[in-house]
């Protein structure tokens, strides 16, 4: 994966969102799967009459069922396609692509990004409701029911011993080859005049679960069936732990993705592919 285009082509960043409810998760998959990821390549492909696909590359693969509000990737284009389409380019997807997802910025991307190594946070909401009532019927594909009254500041207190660089390794379903150590910057949780719990997860990478996770065990603090501490004893043991809730992925939506300047891009994706260790541990490699 280049830090750059191959020469004769063009980086195009693209910024987009999507309605994850009917989607596959982000990545290709076998036929028949319909996924994020192939209705954009194929949306690409019609409308710059091409024959051949020009594979993206994401910032954060969404799971099945997972939205995004602030998704990033980028695609490498043939420089005098992207000459001959850029100007339409917005508004030729937008006749193309499925209702449930949209592309609102077509740019050349600035020398040395990456948009899955050069990105340095990724930031997701979580949103809950404990209403008794249920959820809104019109927020139902992006809000998760709990049917027990949820305490916010023990969530919240639970959440701040989860913060900082960790090996979550119990919060995460482990992918071989793929590292566990990620630094937790944020994770607060507030609760809206509607009602509606909003926690706010934001971290230089995520690893499979992760935010479902957490959350599931900070539920779990809300309605008071563990204690504030629990969360933190979960990640100490640093194994996957079985009590640890998966919650549904509907609930999560993926907000937005952080880049620093320019001239710091090819540093970053230098950076994202070091090994990374714990103080007194094992190296791990992968960025995400």
């Amino acid at each position: 994966m280049s830090d750059e285009a191959a020469a004769g082509f063009v980086r195009v960043r693209l910024d987009l969102s999507y309605d994850g409810r009917d989607f596959s998760g982000w990545a290709k998959q076998r036929e028949g799967q319909r996924t994020v990821q192939g209705e954009i390549e194929a949306a690409l492909r019609t409308v710059t009459r091409s024959k051949e696909t020009f594979e993206l590359t994401v910032a954060g693969r969404t799971d099945s069922g997972v939205h995004a509000r602030g998704q990033v990737a980028h695609v490498d284009l043939p420089g005098e396609l992207w000459a001959e389409h850029r100007e339409k380019l917005l508004r030729r997807l937008a006749g193309r692509l499925p209702h449930d997802v949209r592309v609102w910025k077509a740019e050349e991307a600035p020398a040395g990004f990456n948009a899955r190594f050069s990105a340095i946070w990724r930031r997701y909401a979580y949103r809950v409701t404990d209403h008794p009532g249920g959820v809104d019927p019109l927020l139902r594909g992006h809000v998760l029911w709990h049917d027990w009254e949820l305490d916010v500041d023990a969530m919240n207190t639970a959440a701040r011993q989860l913060l900082g660089e960790h090996d979550f390794a119990a919060y995460c379903k482990k992918r071989e080859g793929a590292t566990t150590i990620r630094t937790l910057q944020e994770l607060s949780l507030v609760r809206g005049e509607d009602g509606i719990v909003t926690a706010t997860v934001r971290a230089d990478a995520f690893c499979h679960n992760m935010v479902r996770s957490l959350i599931g065990a900070l539920l779990f603090v809300g309605d008071g069936h563990r204690d504030t501490d629990w969360p933190g004893k979960v990640l100490a043991a640093r194994v996957r732990d079985s009590a640890v809730h998966v919650v549904r992925p509907h609930g999560l939506t993926l907000e937005e993705v952080g880049y620093p300047g320019d001239e710091l891009l090819a540093a970053r994706n230098r950076e994202a592919r070091n090994k990374r260790t714990l103080p007194g541990g094992l190296a791990q490699t992968g960025c995400c």
